[in-house]
């Protein structure tokens, strides 16, 4: 059986290639991927290739997918998972994509249990039992200029491995190598800390709508860790090194250190 996967990768890399001039375009004109080394964006460009092949992205409302634009959208979901493999996206394939921010009715029950329905814009969703939903109108502003703290689809894409676990609530699957007491402890202070500053009206440090919930607390710091790393490990130091031991990677290293100011939403 791995013989057989091993031959299907091979196939694909020798068949389907994304295009040189359109990766190398896009890796030129995003800084998100400043600092890759040479092997890693090589490595990039193959998991991109396979996530192209797995994966089925459709535009919809009119919107129609160009080759740049897949590429652009797999190569960022799959800088999370560099050091760890395209199986982590196993269990989905469907990535569909909005040509701006979409509408979605909620029910909303008050603590009355008055149940009424809300209408919400939004520029990304993931399902636990589905695939993933983004806005290409978003997606092209992450990609013209690296803003501190957001990306969609790293934002969306965590979320994906944070359900690994059965749910979303901020505990993906941890590695052998680390302590479930010490994600715990971190998180829990981090979002413990942050929740108290917007309480209190102090201004966040991060983006304040991390604080909405556990999953969405560690859906935004793994935006903070790719795109402003340097201002994550500053505000957060232990989230920054838990996250450095999951996603097994340090942006930190390889960035430069700009001293970004927060884009909140």
């Amino acid at each position: 059986m791995k013989w057989f996967e091993h031959q299907r990768i091979r196939y694909t890399l020798s068949h389907h290639p994304i295009p040189f001039k359109i990766w190398e375009a896009l890796l030129h004109k995003s800084d998100i991927f400043q600092g890759l080394s040479a092997v890693e964006r090589a490595h990039l460009r193959e998991l991109a290739t396979l996530f192209l092949q797995r994966k089925s992205l459709n535009g919809v409302q009119g919107l129609t997918l160009t080759t740049e634009m897949a590429v652009a959208v797999a190569a960022q979901a799959c800088l999370p998972i560099l050091k760890l493999g395209l199986g982590y996206f196993d269990g989905w394939v469907e990535v569909v994509i909005y040509p701006a921010a979409f509408r979605v009715r909620r029910k909303q029950i008050d603590s009355s249990g008055v149940v009424s329905q809300e209408e919400q814009a939004l520029s990304g969703e993931a399902w636990l039992q589905g695939g993933v939903i983004l806005a290409w109108e978003e997606i092209a502003t992450d990609l013209a200029q690296v803003r501190s703290g957001r990306n969609v689809v790293i934002h969306e894409l965590a979320h994906k491995l944070d359900m690994l676990n059965g749910s979303a609530n901020g505990m993906p699957p941890l590695h052998p190598n680390m302590k479930r007491p010490h994600w715990t402890d971190a998180f829990s202070q981090a979002f413990n800390s942050l929740s108290h500053k917007l309480a209190h009206h102090h201004h966040p440090t991060i983006n304040p709508y991390a604080a909405t919930a556990p999953a969405e607390f560690f859906a935004v710091v793994s935006e903070y860790f790719f795109t402003a790393p340097h201002t994550l490990r500053h505000h957060y130091p232990a989230v920054y090194d838990q996250l450095v031991l999951f996603y097994r990677q340090d942006p930190a290293s390889r960035w430069a250190d700009h001293s970004t100011v927060p884009h909140h939403r």
